[in-house]
């Protein structure tokens, strides 16, 4: 059952599992405010509902990768994507901080299936080659999600208070179930039986790690994803309680950021074929270390209009979309009997340190926007470092 794979439908839920990690971040940002003064609870608490969504989210992928390089990638997605499911019905009716902690550990467990799984399952449709343009586009129609998530959520929560966020995360998880059991066909047709054996996968992570250009890509997708942890994990507390915006006129702020990551992810795949991954992973590093040093300078001189943090912001995003995902396109593309590993372990990577960096910047809040601009100014330029000693280096 399914259609032939390299149709418009199939690219089309595939983005879709591919944005249940961002939306499932998106959506609710909004209502943070609004679940601190639910639960009577303090900030550090309610963003452990962040945190360790994304550290769950990180460690599964580990096993996600493996066990669909052994079993192929439609089992392994459907479970996961049920689980989330499941996991989104919980937060909507958590009594207790405790409970909505709970439903999001089982939010990251499935649904990072989806975002891990359909980034192997372009690999595998696509090869090398067109997986890097595929990737790139599927990232500007992704990133509709998380453009839109903010307003809408920001409205849900205004009207029908903070649950309504997790209502619409459990229709959207059950209509990508539906998608895969009636349109996705398998794709993995190289499976590999000793995939999942606790030696080969570690041999498999090993191989990956000594290879300078899979570890350089790593790098760069780490932390200039964690640059964006940065302000996802700030952002809501500096623009509606520092500045004083509503939870609507929030999305909209989050919305013009999401715009310049699907500007970059356009130019990215337009050009990507033309001046190769490479060149435009160093264009986009570059970017977001520029940008991520001018919100830093405009966060020590105390500029506090919407401005001083929203236009640096656009910008990384811009750097952001046109480097992150022909990172990943470059690291799993040398790896066609290991991708699952390879798209694994750079999921893990890049979601746990982001979670790192978004409690440092939790509990760094001290009613300003500097935390947060320094974790992003830190992460641009890390994220430049390394494509300049790993990446660029080795080219020559």
């Amino acid at each position: 059952m399914g259609l032939r794979p390299d149709t418009l439908i199939v690219v089309i839920l595939l983005t879709m599992l591919t944005a249940l990690g961002p939306i499932t971040t998106d959506l609710y940002l909004p209502a943070l405010p609004s679940i601190q003064a639910f639960y009577h609870t303090d900030v550090p608490t309610v963003q452990l509902t962040l945190s360790v969504y994304m550290v769950v989210f990180a460690v599964c992928q580990l096993f996600y990768g493996p066990l669909s390089d052994r079993f192929g990638r439609k089992p392994i997605i459907l479970i996961g994507t049920l689980i989330y499911l499941f996991g989104s019905v919980v937060c909507l009716i958590a009594p207790e901080i405790e409970i909505l902690i709970t439903g999001r550990v089982l939010q990251a467990i499935g649904g990072c299936a989806g975002v891990i799984l359909a980034r192997s399952m372009v690999r595998d449709i696509y090869g090398q080659s067109r997986s890097a343009k595929i990737l790139s586009y599927m990232g500007t129609a992704m990133a509709v999600a998380p453009a839109l998530g903010p307003i809408i959520g920001g409205y849900l929560t205004i009207i029908y208070g903070w649950q309504a966020s997790f209502a619409i995360l459990a229709i959207f998880g059950g209509l990508c179930v539906l998608g895969i059991i009636f349109i996705l066909q398998e794709t993995n047709h190289h499976k590999d039986p000793h995939a999942i054996h606790p030696r080969q996968t570690l041999r498999n992570f090993a191989t990956l790690i000594k290879d300078r250009h899979y570890t350089g890509y790593l790098l760069i997708a780490t932390f200039s994803y964690s640059g964006l942890f940065s302000f996802i994990s700030g952002s809501a507390f500096v623009f509606i309680d520092i500045l004083g915006l509503s939870a609507d006129q929030f999305g909209y702020c989050f919305a013009a950021a999401v715009a310049g990551y699907m500007i970059g992810t356009q130019l990215g795949g337009r050009i990507v074929g033309t001046i190769g991954i490479v060149r435009i992973v160093g264009a986009g590093t570059i970017t977001c270390a520029v940008a991520g040093i001018i919100m830093l300078v405009l966060a020590i001189l105390s500029a506090t209009q919407v401005a001083a943090i929203l236009g640096p912001m656009i910008l990384y995003m811009i750097g952001l979309g046109m480097a992150f995902p022909s990172a990943l396109a470059g690291l799993i593309g040398p790896f066609p009997k290991m991708v699952g590993a390879a798209s694994s372990l750079a999921g893990f990577g890049q979601n746990s340190f982001a979670a790192f960096v978004g409690l440092m910047v939790a509990h760094s809040f001290n009613m300003t926007q500097l935390p947060m601009a320094i974790g992003i100014c830190l992460m641009g330029i890390a994220s430049w470092v390394s494509h300049r000693l790993l990446i660029n280096r080795a080219m020559h």
